[in-house]
């Protein structure tokens, strides 16, 4: 059984910086693709980047050239690093592997429970 963990999330202020976490448990990361999600209340869960399994990266528009997407296969771990963080990027950021080394925007088959992150104005 696959489990993601995400860790990192924490409030800080607009303009600031963090550095999420996502350690997989029960199967590699090597040859899969790895995403990032985010909530926040009241909306739909929305991409912000992936990353294929041979680091390649997409990001959503919004936090381009502010978020990096980043894998440690040693570690089996994925990272989000998010600079210049603003109000609307508070959500709750969700990791997710998607079996197969291609990204995609819509479909991953494990994700975490989800790390909060709040920025205040």
């Amino acid at each position: 059984q696959v489990q993601l963990v995400e860790s990192g999330g924490r409030l800080v202020q607009a303009g600031g910086s963090a550095r999420l976490s996502c350690a997989a448990s029960g199967r590699t990361i090597n040859a899969n693709a790895m995403g990032w999600f985010r909530q926040a209340p009241g909306k739909e869960r929305e991409f912000v980047a992936g990353i294929n399994w041979v680091g390649g990266s997409v990001y959503a528009d919004s936090v381009k050239g502010r978020f990096t997407i980043s894998r440690d296969n040693a570690k089996n771990t994925v990272f989000l690093q998010m600079n210049n963080l603003k109000p609307e990027d508070t959500a709750v950021y969700y990791c997710a592997l998607r079996m197969g080394g291609s990204v995609s925007q819509i479909q991953y088959d494990y994700w975490g429970q989800g790390t909060q992150v709040t920025v205040s104005s």
